[in-house]
């Protein structure tokens, strides 16, 4: 695993950890069932402390791109990114089709949020 956090930028180092790894997830570089180093490893040889590194598994963890096994350490899930984007398009669908909200609205206020 390739990480690198720069303490001179705005981004706290917890996301660039979270966002670094996502995207090594996401290009392949870290394959389902990849070990991640243990909290306190990854954390020294970082220079960060492990509560940074601990919230940035945490967050992987809820989005489903890693998953704990107790003792046995953290791993990259096979479900990734992709499978917790569907449960969140999921979910807003069937919010929105309980507000009665029709189909055109729903998508022009995802872009909207979006930013497109």
């Amino acid at each position: 695993m390739n990480l690198t956090v720069d303490p001179g930028s705005d981004v706290p180092p917890f996301e660039q950890v979270r966002d670094g790894i996502r995207a090594q997830v996401d290009t392949g570089a870290l394959a389902p069932g990849h070990r991640l180093p243990p909290v306190r490893a990854l954390a020294s040889s970082l220079g960060l402390a492990a509560n940074t590194v601990a919230r940035a598994y945490k967050e992987l963890e809820a989005t489903g791109v890693v998953e704990t096994r107790g003792r046995a350490g953290t791993f990259v899930a096979g479900r990734g990114v992709g499978r917790s984007l569907r449960e969140a398009a999921a979910s807003y669908v069937t919010a929105v089709r309980a507000l009665g909200v029709p189909d055109d609205e729903a998508l022009a206020a995802v872009r909207r949020a979006l930013g497109s």
